[in-house]
């Protein structure tokens, strides 16, 4: 594979140094033979990796072989169907998988959402449960190796069901984060920000500047901090639902029709919704969002936004952590911070007090329009592998601390303000920082330049929408937050 320009020999290394297995070569150009396997690109980069020699030449027929026998598409449901029901064969394959507890009578089924396997059709015998079930109580939907059989009608009265005979999580590797963030060391902030978008499978030649690149690392701040809410308008075509939607699977976004009980709570089967379970939840296509006029909706995420918990009217209390994030495309001469953005926005986003639980606003009309140069080319890291580490990165509180350390705040600051400002500066440090432990280990200038003034800019955009909302709130800005002279430790 030939060296590109914009890595040297150096930086090459120097990054196979820092994060070893975790590095493989990326052109999006020419593996288009997996994307027509309709992989997320955690899963595209585990089986590139899988088949890559050290050179980063990919061994195709090897590749899509694999594919083809363990990451089955939906069409060919019916004949595993028949290979399990009708021959007794036991199947392995990659895919997602969530679990049900029956209360009553203590059995636990699953349901394979991808091929439209539903709990009442299987079930999962005790002894494999008892091996596979922390792995397979992780989350309300796991990725994992499944193997699945045919579980035999003992009489009439009691059907056949498709059994779970095993199941292994899918994590190829441990992560450490200790080890992440002493990577972060060996590199410039520039590189730094260039492994970051090449992780998520962007080309940093794509882009026009670095403030165009910091622009980009904007939609990556709910991925690494709980709760982080966010408002990004732009003309369509610059990568929103790709990233959101292919780049973790610990997020999920929602483009299309979605209803309150698999959004929040069910009250009929009294389960939880997805933004329960998940590090964030975008909604695509708010424009057209039929959703966001249900006023239970409306109040729910209201509710989830302000402080992370909804009471449903069983009272129950579900508890979250995830950002929400909104997404749509505008037309070009709302394309500005200074003119009424959510005009053509559903009822909600006229409501000041809707607006002012959204912490951030990120100027999607700033970023280009995605084209094949766009596309990741390069040694880069796996993107599983950098999507793990942003998910654990959520649970480490010492970049708050910090932040609570380094920020002078005005007197009679609004609180929703200075708690949106920390939470995306906190969001800042992580991504482009994360080798800092202590408040010392970062420039005065550099916490400024990089993560309290974005912050404050991002929450200014809001400050301005709601009042477009409220003539009473217009010319209320954020508070001219600074940051605090440290002694030398």
């Amino acid at each position: 594979m030939s060296e590109l320009e914009y890595q040297s020999a150096d930086f090459i290394d120097r990054l196979r140094d820092a994060f070893d297995e975790m590095v493989l070569y990326k052109d999006l150009k020419k593996s288009n033979f997996i994307s027509s396997f309709k992989l997320p690109s955690f899963m595209r980069d585990w089986v590139i990796k899988r088949f890559q020699d050290e050179d980063g030449e990919i061994d195709t027929d090897g590749a899509s072989e694999f594919i083809k026998q363990f990451i089955p598409k939906k069409e060919e449901w019916k004949s595993i169907l028949n290979r399990v029901v009708n021959f007794h064969e036991t199947v392995k394959f990659l895919g997602k998988i969530s679990v049900n507890i029956n209360i009553k009578n203590q059995l636990v089924t699953f349901r394979l959402p991808d091929f439209g396997l539903e709990f009442k059709e299987t079930i999962i015998p005790r002894e494999v449960w008892d091996e596979c079930c922390d792995e397979l109580l992780k989350s309300e939907e796991n990725w994992g190796i499944i193997e699945i059989g045919y579980y035999m009608p003992e009489d009439e009265k009691d059907p056949g069901k498709i059994k779970l005979v095993s199941y292994q999580d899918f994590c190829p590797y441990e992560v450490s984060l200790e080890d992440y963030k002493s990577a972060n060391e060996d590199f410039s902030l520039t590189e730094w920000v260039d492994i970051i978008l090449s992780a998520v499978d962007y080309n940093p030649e794509g882009y026009e500047s670095f403030e165009q690149k910091l622009t980009m690392i904007q939609r990556l701040l709910p991925f690494v901090e709980k709760r982080v809410n966010l408002m990004e308008l732009a003309p369509p075509g610059t990568g929103k639902s790709y990233l959101f939607g292919q780049i973790s699977r610990y997020g999920w976004l929602v483009s299309g029709k979605v209803t309150r009980s698999k959004l929040i709570y069910d009250l009929t089967t009294k389960k939880e919704g997805v933004v329960a379970f998940r590090d964030y939840v975008a909604l695509d296509e708010i424009r057209e969002a039929e959703y966001m006029k249900d006023a239970e909706i409306q109040s729910a995420l209201q509710a989830i936004m302000e402080n992370g918990k909804y009471r449903a009217p069983d009272n129950h209390e579900v508890n979250v952590d995830a950002g929400i994030i909104f997404l749509g495309n505008i037309s070009s001469d709302k394309q500005n911070e200074y003119v009424n953005m959510c005009v053509e926005l559903p009822k909600p986003f006229h409501q000041p007090q809707f607006l002012d639980r959204i912490h951030g606003f990120i100027k999607g009309w700033d970023l280009p329009r995605m084209k094949d140069d766009m596309k990741a080319q390069g040694w880069a890291l796996n993107s599983e592998y950098f999507a793990t580490i942003m998910h654990e990165l959520r649970d480490d509180a010492s970049y708050r601390v910090i932040v609570d350390k380094l920020i002078v705040m005005p007197p009679d600051s609004d609180t929703r303000d200075t708690e949106a400002i920390k939470k995306i500066c906190t969001a800042f440090l992580k991504l482009l920082f994360p080798k800092v432990r202590k408040p010392s280990d970062i420039s005065r200038s550099d916490f400024w330049n990089y993560c309290l003034k974005p912050a404050m800019d991002m929450r200014a955009i809001v400050r301005i929408q709601m009042g477009f909302s409220d003539e009473k709130l217009q010319g209320k800005t954020v508070p001219d937050f600074d940051v605090e002279e440290l002694d030398e430790e």
